[in-house]
């Protein structure tokens, strides 16, 4: 199944931000996903596991609108309800969310699907499905999870690369001094949450990553 867009499909690659509150509660995520976009990152995915719909609908709502006047991606994670209700870009699918079959049906061919995948069995079935992209991990181990998959490694990365054609986002414990390694063993791009939510200077820490990508 292919996810059939008629209009221009942005690049998949480069730096990926995962909006999450909990990794800073004490800064507001409208302020990151302005620091993170002016050092260059395009591509954006608001995560909140604890919050309800309304409130979730509440909080992204204009971050949302804020991605769309940035000319910034903006996905949602798990809930194809909140992308819709938000027109957000598309979802992000983990592997215990909702098939992805049922979420391009429910998404229609427009919005863009990536989808989480952590072994080689879940990269092969993901290169069968053909999502927009996949996120593979996690390479490290991840700051921001304590509940996470097996670290797959530099390893695990390379495997997946001759696994699939899709665009590969390597997640998980990523900081700047890994980035050349990272794309060198086939990542398109790299998706990190604690690397520059947590950073002192968002906006400097989002330019180290995006430098080093170029």
């Amino acid at each position: 199944m292919t996810s059939g867009h008629t209009s221009a499909i942005p690049s998949f690659a480069g730096l990926y931000v995962i909006l999450d509150p909990s990794v800073r509660p004490d800064r507001p995520l409208m302020e990151v996903l302005n620091a993170a976009a002016g050092g260059g990152a395009r591509i954006f995915q608001y995560r909140n596991k604890t919050a309800s719909l309304k409130e979730a609908f509440a909080e992204a709502g204009p971050l949302r609108q804020q991605a769309r006047d940035l000319k910034v991606l903006f996905l949602v994670n798990d809930r194809c309800d909140l992308a819709l209700a938000l027109d957000a870009d598309g979802v992000h699918l983990g592997q215990t969310d909702l098939p992805y079959p049922k979420a391009r049906q429910i998404l229609g061919r427009h919005k863009y699907i990536g989808l989480s995948t952590h072994s080689d069995g879940q990269v092969r079935e993901a290169d069968l499905l053909r999502p927009d992209y996949i996120g593979f991990g996690p390479i490290f181990t991840p700051v921001s999870k304590i509940d996470h998959d097996p670290v797959v490694g530099l390893a695990g990365l390379k495997r997946a690369r001759v696994l699939t054609s899709l665009p590969i986002f390597a997640i998980g414990g990523v900081q700047v001094e890994h980035v050349r390694s990272l794309i060198d063993a086939g990542a398109n791009g790299i998706a990190v949450i604690s690397a520059v939510c947590g950073a002192p200077d968002i906006t400097a820490a989002t330019s180290q990553f995006t430098g080093q990508m170029i």
